[in-house]
């Protein structure tokens, strides 16, 4: 029977493995554009400190580097919030497969 279910359930496991490794591609990339965010604030507040902008541009682009980062922080933590409600639902619906007998 094992086998079977297997056979039958084999097409939905391989979408959601190809939609898992779509997921981790893009928390890499995400977490990419974040670093390369960072290095621009870096680069950014060495320009101010050298004197090659000024206070007014040095706080607009900032405010437009932090912003995206943010917005790169709050999708991070709602994929990591619905990756662990998935896994936890998982876990749920393994356990209430299992016979009485089972422990």
């Amino acid at each position: 029977m094992l086998l079977v279910d297997d056979i039958l359930f084999f097409p939905v496991r391989s979408i959601l493995w190809v939609f898992r490794e779509i997921s981790e591609i893009a928390q890499k990339e995400l977490a990419g554009e974040a670093k390369s965010i960072t290095e621009q604030l870096r680069i950014l507040y060495m320009q101010l400190e050298t004197g090659r902008i000024t206070e007014a541009e040095f706080e607009a682009r900032e405010k437009v580097l932090l912003d995206r980062l943010e917005a790169i922080e709050s999708r991070l933590a709602d994929e990591d919030e619905t990756e662990e409600s998935d896994e936890d639902e998982a876990e749920e619906s393994n356990e209430n497969r299992q016979e009485p007998g089972e422990a």
